[in-house]
């Protein structure tokens, strides 16, 4: 009989491409990876794996063994959900992705509360950008991920995915408090058309969203830095070196010498978590759904500008 550990590593490879790539998914060594491999050719008497430069390919044994892996692997997720959903209880494990800021604005509260409410679950949490989290989702490496969108830009979201709205969040203009428009009201990206711009570092999601909707203002953007941490850019903001757009969520205090300014059109950011659906019954994750919308009612209720 063929042992679902193996069967689970073979997955691990497949998804991952690499035996490097399977041990972090795995959580175990590069060895480890390769002794189950070992073990599983000898229990299905055929090479599996081969020598691909510095790295690993699937044999055709290998890929064959591997869907039917796959859809084995799938079939456990979905008895372990209808036992979970049966008993009704929620413990385990549940494992959390989430960008930058939603790990800041949402994890802390939503991890309390299911600690509070359900002491027998145990949650791990990690910083993934939107499109790395929802991978990591598809091949099992997370539970659920925190991910958004943008109401003029939306992210492609894969089948075999189930979603819910987490919540809105709102953006503003970040600007030197010398800036001409500082004591604006309101503004329009149209404004600063002459400004150089912070942005979030290029092939993010966020970025291609900052470099479509200026275009679409009739802006061509002046990009002038690049940074991941929104602390960061206020920071080149005070240093009277651009303006930027940040979002509300998770940012947190302002520096002295920047001034934010809300935005006539506004750019709202959709939150929410995506899981797989052959998890859907799951307690443990409708209980960490929840968590996050009732985190996301909270910081809707206090965030209003």
């Amino acid at each position: 009989m063929l042992n679902l550990e193996r069967l689970r590593t073979l997955d691990a490879v497949a998804r991952h491409g690499s035996v490097t790539g399977a041990a972090d998914g795995l959580h175990v060594t590069t060895s480890a990876v390769s002794q189950q491999l070992a073990k599983l050719e000898r229990e299905v008497g055929q090479q599996l794996v081969a020598k691909n430069g510095r790295g690993v390919r699937l044999t055709d044994a290998g890929r064959l063994l591997a869907d039917h892996a796959a859809r084995i692997l799938s079939q456990v997720e979905l008895a372990q959900a209808d036992i979970e959903a049966q008993r009704g209880q929620v413990v385990g494990e549940v494992r959390l992705a989430g960008f930058p800021t939603a790990a800041r604005g949402l994890f802390p509260r939503a991890v309390a509360g299911l600690r509070r409410d359900h002491p027998d679950l145990c949650v791990r949490i990690s910083e993934l950008e939107p499109e790395r989290g929802i991978q990591q989702v598809l091949r099992g490496d997370m539970d659920l991920a925190v991910v958004l969108d943008w109401n003029n830009k939306r992210l492609p979201v894969p089948g075999g995915l189930a979603r819910e709205p987490v919540l809105d969040d709102a953006a503003d203009v970040a600007m030197p408090a010398d800036h001409p428009l500082a004591g604006r009201a309101e503004v329009g990206l149209e404004d600063f058309a002459a400004d150089d711009w912070v942005s979030w570092p290029a092939g993010e999601f966020c970025y291609d969203w900052l470099v479509f909707t200026l275009r679409s203002r009739g802006i061509e953007p002046r990009i002038a830095h690049l940074a991941g941490e929104h602390h960061t850019q206020l920071a080149l903001i005070q240093a009277g070196l651009g303006v930027c757009v940040t979002p509300r969520l998770g940012r947190g205090p302002v520096p002295d010498g920047v001034v934010l300014v809300p935005v006539r059109q506004p750019m709202l950011r959709h939150i929410y978590a995506v899981w797989r659906t052959d998890a859907e019954r799951r307690p443990s994750i409708r209980a960490a759904v929840e968590a996050l919308r009732e985190a996301g009612r909270a910081v809707e209720g206090v965030q209003a500008y």
